[in-house]
């Protein structure tokens, strides 16, 4: 990637802030010159220009992951297990009801209920759970990737529109952001060979969008992507919000390497400041996304922090439950008193939201030093 003078940069960065739609080039060309200081400014801006820049979001859900049987047999993934693997699991519904009830308690209001692609589960086995979960208790569900539900409508040979319509029917409320990692099918082939490639899952997401439903984008770089590799992924993701408006958030973490994950350390590790670069300028590029969330549980908290900084006005979930990236080797978690202290300590006012980003709950501004 060729590197770009400071005022082609300068110049770059005053078309954002006039409101121009940056191009491809524009993008590659801010991530060559790796001015962390003028695209974290520039991104702070743009921020600000799309919400509050005096607040700070958070949900507090939980993440059941309600089996860890899979056949796609992802190269990064360390917590799948092949079917017939003593260590596999499909929780019962009763587990799944104690956590919802648990989640409820602790002031929560939804369920992200995602997990690998069980041969053996079909449509009805999700009607059946999300109408009883629907029938017993006040919460959302935002439920099952694009991947997972190809491999329903697949595996119960219906077409993707009918497996939507009756998903909805059951009770999906809105649909995560999972599973698209890089959205270039040479990378895909490499790291997921055996998953839906990347017109598969963005036709998932527009037929969600189509349907009424609202979705979350998501970017997993840093296995054997390169930085144009993440710019024709952010590319789609901004064709398809042109086309149908149904994004409410972006995303963004590098690979956790570890835990037994069959890429092991072997791939061109990233940093923070990689983290915060690629961060900025996704905000400045996916100019149609209203919302971008810090990625503390994958960063850590004090990087999380600092993604406030370049781009972000949402810190995400205070997890209640997380066991994929736990998989991987990585644990941050925070209750909801550290998730409103961490908020606060960027002199920001916390905010509780619900999934589609309606407010629950705003916390005491935070008290100004003398």
């Amino acid at each position: 990637m060729t590197t770009v003078a400071p005022s082609g940069i300068h110049e770059i960065i005053e078309r954002a802030d006039a409101g121009e739609r940056l191009s491809d080039q524009d993008a590659r060309d801010l991530l060559a010159s790796r001015d962390l200081v003028a695209i974290g400014a520039a991104a702070a801006r743009a921020r600000e220009r799309h919400t509050n820049p005096d607040e700070v979001t958070f949900i507090i859900d939980r993440n059941v992951n309600y089996t860890n049987f899979c056949v796609t047999d992802c190269d990064f993934c360390a917590f799948y297990r092949l079917p017939r693997d003593p260590e596999g699991y499909v929780l019962p519904k009763s587990v799944v009801f104690r956590k919802i009830e648990e989640t409820l308690a602790l002031g929560g209001t939804a369920l992200l209920l995602q997990g690998g692609h069980h041969p053996g589960l079909r449509i009805d086995w999700y009607e059946d759970l999300f109408a009883d979960i629907k029938a017993r208790y006040p919460i959302h569900l935002h439920a099952l990737s694009p991947s997972e539900i190809l491999h329903i409508a697949h595996f119960s040979r219906l077409a993707l529109s009918e497996t939507l319509e009756r998903l909805r029917a059951a009770g999906l409320d809105s649909v995560p952001g999972g599973g698209a990692e890089i959205l270039v099918d040479r990378v895909r082939v490499e790291i997921a060979p055996k998953k839906i490639m990347s017109d598969e899952w963005l036709d998932v997401m527009r037929e969600a969008h189509l349907q009424g439903l609202s979705t979350s984008a998501t970017m997993m770089y840093g296995t054997v992507d390169g930085w144009e590799d993440r710019v024709e992924h952010l590319r789609r993701l901004r064709e398809v919000q042109d086309e149908t408006g149904g994004f409410r958030a972006f995303v963004c973490w590098s690979y956790q390497s570890g835990g037994g994950s069959k890429r092991g350390d072997d791939h061109a590790h990233t940093t923070a400041a990689d983290y915060l670069l690629m961060l900025a300028v996704s905000r400045l590029y996916l100019d149609n996304v209203p919302h971008f969330q810090s990625s503390w549980v994958t960063q850590g908290l004090r990087v999380g922090q600092l993604a406030i900084e370049f781009g972000c006005d949402d810190m995400g979930s205070i997890m209640i439950e997380e066991n994929v990236v736990r998989a991987a080797g990585t644990a941050f978690r925070l209750d909801t008193e550290r998730m409103v202290a961490a908020i606060e300590a960027t002199g920001r006012r916390a905010v509780q939201r619900d999934t589609l980003y309606r407010t629950v709950r705003r916390h005491a501004a935070p008290a100004i030093a003398a």
